[in-house]
């Protein structure tokens, strides 16, 4: 897996103070230039890991958002989906681990082929640290041994 800084997406470095301060968690950016429009995407998530994303939470950010990212861009042809991780995301980015410390995920580590599970305990720019919730042993996976990670939902 691929660790790219969140700082090195266009934007996300203007975008992600402003959503920090509305309470959030700027989980990814993307600006998509488009034939007459400019499509944005963006997937913010609660710092709270018990609160679940709705609606209306997408919705203040979309409305806080947007403005900024039309003055960034030069334009009001814009086109902007907010959107929650969601309970079947992916891990695309190794820099989400940081995000999402204290969260239950299940990685496939090439190492043992085999799905390794637990709570994230830390991670860095070379590996997460997972800590299984039944044996409370820590287990260090590096981000190139990993091929893909989910979300553990109950």
């Amino acid at each position: 897996m691929e660790y790219i800084s969140l700082q090195t997406l266009t934007h996300y470095s203007d975008c992600q103070p402003l959503v920090d301060g509305l309470g959030y968690i700027l989980v990814d950016l993307k600006i998509i230039p488009a034939k007459s429009t400019v499509k944005i995407s963006a997937v913010i998530a609660s710092k709270d890991i018990a609160k679940d994303i709705g609606v209306e939470d997408c919705s203040k950010v979309h409305h806080a958002l947007l403005p900024r990212l039309q003055a960034l861009l030069g334009t009001e042809d814009t086109y902007m989906e907010v959107t929650s991780p969601g309970m079947d995301r992916n891990i695309k980015n190794a820099a989400e681990f940081e995000l999402f410390v204290g969260h239950e995920v299940r990685v496939w580590d090439k190492e043992v082929s085999d799905w390794v599970g637990g709570t994230i305990k830390t991670a860095d720019s070379k590996s997460v640290t997972l800590t299984n919730q039944e044996t409370k042993e820590n287990k260090t996976v590096s981000f190139e041994n990993i091929a893909k990670a989910k979300f553990i939902y109950m």
